[in-house]
């Protein structure tokens, strides 16, 4: 308990520490980096010390990453300072939901069959205001060791592509943490949260940027899922479920 303590007042000095400089920069209309600054500093406060492999493209790009738990954003965001794709209810859940709308999350509700065209939208709006966003294609997390099929259709935003964007797949590897760290069997979020964040020591995460491709290249959404996969599942030597 004393380890979670401390970590989350650690995470509360950073917070305190880095809201105000955001608000100030917003005020000016400058462009912020405090909340870049901050999910990384999240990360190395909960153990993480990342290694990056290949060059996150900085603008005009889709990141289509492997998900394992709650700190792939705070690392991957970090890192290349994307905005990310979430779902709706985590815009409510306290303290959290506001956080994330610090990064420019950008909340949409999968289930929401009639309102799919107006989210794709706010995507292609998005990523055009924004230059870089995140997408987790697998819908859910893993276990870091089998990748999952992906959903075509979280790509939608891709389909057509906007003018000019690449898609850069990321693979994300907490090497020999994996076990203690990924988010699986419908744990429940607080419970993994705790998890982490009393897990003594720290751990090597790899962000591993893959070569971009240009999704024109391919024949619709799920040629571009596919073809994301298999490099994703390249980068960490294995081959995975089927792709769709």
């Amino acid at each position: 308990m004393l380890r979670i303590a401390l970590r989350l007042t650690a995470l509360l000095a950073a917070l305190l520490l880095m809201v105000p400089l955001h608000l100030g920069w917003r005020l000016f209309r400058l462009p912020s980096p405090w909340p870049k600054l901050f999910l990384g500093s999240m990360g190395w406060i909960v153990g993480a010390r990342r290694r990056t492999i290949g060059t996150p493209l900085k603008r005009d790009v889709v990141f289509v990453s492997n998900h394992l738990s709650w700190m792939d954003i705070p690392l991957l965001a970090g890192r290349n300072g994307s905005a990310f794709v979430a779902k709706a209810e985590l815009r409510h859940v306290p303290l959290v939901g506001w956080l994330c709308t610090l990064n420019r999350t950008i909340f949409v509700r999968r289930e929401d069959r009639m309102a799919v065209a107006d989210q794709i939208n706010t995507l292609r709006n998005a990523l055009a205001e924004t230059w870089a966003i995140t997408i987790f294609p697998e819908g859910t997390t893993g276990d870091g060791k089998t990748l999952l099929p992906f959903k075509a259709a979280l790509l939608a935003v891709l389909d057509p592509p906007p003018p000019g964007v690449l898609v850069q797949p990321v693979r994300v590897d907490y090497g020999d943490a994996t076990d203690e760290l990924a988010w699986v069997d419908d744990e429940p979020g607080q419970v993994h949260a705790a998890r982490v964040l009393r897990r003594s020591g720290s751990f090597t995460a790899t962000l591993h940027f893959c070569a971009p491709f240009d999704p024109r290249d391919y024949p619709g959404r799920k040629a571009i899922a596919a073809e994301a996969r298999a490099r994703i599942a390249a980068a960490g030597g294995d081959v995975g479920s089927p792709p769709l």
